[in-house]
């Protein structure tokens, strides 16, 4: 694993970069820079994975991800990684923290919705114990993908 690489809170400031990455990752279902902050603003909980070895002052975003925690659950609202960062573990850091604050927040179980055709996330889901629970027709709706419903007993 990099030294270099953090995990932090997601700040307002932070926003424009987040969304340039929803573009490239997700294209036409990405969400706005105003969907974005909407979340913060609910108080959701987003967190990056920082890069300190770019030489700038504001490090690179390798990749990010968003909870809501309820009184006893939580919800995987998105989670990506930035191209250049992938196959380095991100998504798995991303994903040990946010388990870590649901379990500390008293969740006892944690969803997500995930696009039917994303194999390399539902792999990584599956590997931490998220089953299937339904699915959800057209969720999707720019490109009308489905999305499979997933549940993690904690």
């Amino acid at each position: 694993m990099n030294e270099h690489l953090r995990i932090d809170r997601l700040r307002w400031w932070h926003l424009p970069e987040v969304a340039r990455m929803e573009t490239a990752i997700f294209g036409p279902e990405a969400w706005s820079e105003g969907i974005l902050w909407t979340e913060l603003s609910a108080g959701n909980d987003y967190r990056a994975v920082f890069d300190d070895d770019t030489g700038r002052d504001d490090a690179a975003i390798a990749g990010y991800m968003g909870i809501a925690l309820g009184d006893t659950e939580a919800w995987i609202n998105n989670i990506a990684v930035d191209a250049a960062y992938r196959r380095r573990g991100i998504a798995r850091m991303l994903m040990d923290d946010a388990l870590a604050r649901s379990r500390a927040a008293g969740a006892k179980a944690v969803y997500l919705e995930v696009a039917v055709d994303n194999v390399p996330a539902q792999r990584l889901y599956d590997a931490y114990g998220f089953y299937g629970i339904g699915v959800r027709k057209n969720y999707y709706q720019h490109t009308g993908t489905d999305a499979a419903v997933m549940r993690m007993d904690l």
